[in-house]
């Protein structure tokens, strides 16, 4: 028997998913043929090999409990500021200069941020991690501005008439008063902002978005 067909044959051979016949061509073949049955001897040691073991399996489910604990924290955090600025909102008469300082500088960033979360739900369905990152950010901050419009309303504040009949100091300074007023909070929507760009970053790559 040629050699070529035998060592065609030992795979199947050693698989026994040869027909009888087959096989002991192949047995009787190796028992003149040094070099098939050396062939033979490396290939059944290869077969015998225990499998390596699936540690990126165990890996990937670390990952997985890393990212819900991620994303479960951060739900917490988000609703415990925005507790905390609701009862300070509450407790703040709507007869006080301050009356929805708490709302517009802790409330409503928490609240943008946190409704944002829950983008992260959908990550496996965006194309690749750096699209979910910016999607992320975008959401973060249209919501936070809908919600800034949404105080505009429940406040009765009228930008329009504010700066309407207003000299050019005038407006300055009335700029400025808003910008004092609001000042923490534009600034804490632009760290959660970033915030969320770099977490959900973290987030898809501990999943294995690429």
């Amino acid at each position: 028997m040629n050699c070529d067909v035998v060592k065609d044959l030992i795979p199947l051979y050693i698989d026994e998913c040869c027909s009888e016949e087959s096989g002991q061509i192949v047995r009787e073949h190796i028992e003149g043929c040094e070099a098939c049955r050396k062939l033979l001897e490396d290939m059944k040691g290869l077969s015998d090999m225990k499998p390596v073991p699936k540690a990126p399996v165990m890996f990937s489910k670390i990952n997985d409990w890393k990212a819900s604990v991620l994303q479960s924290a951060l739900l917490f955090l988000s609703f415990a500021l925005i507790t905390i600025g609701v009862a300070l909102e509450a407790g703040t008469s709507s007869a006080h200069l301050l009356n929805g300082f708490w709302a517009c500088n802790l409330v409503i960033p928490a609240t943008g941020f946190m409704l944002s979360l829950a983008n992260w739900y959908f990550v496996r369905h965006y194309k690749n991690r750096q699209s979910f990152v910016d999607y992320s950010f975008v959401i973060t901050l249209g919501i936070t501005l809908c919600a800034y419009i949404w105080a505009c309303f429940h406040y009765e504040l009228n930008l329009f008439e504010l700066f309407a009949g207003c000299s050019f100091v005038e407006g300055l300074k009335t700029m400025q008063l808003l910008l004092l007023f609001n000042g923490f909070g534009i600034l804490f929507t632009t760290v959660l902002c970033i915030l969320s760009k770099y977490l959900s970053d973290k987030y898809a790559k501990m999943l294995g978005k690429e």
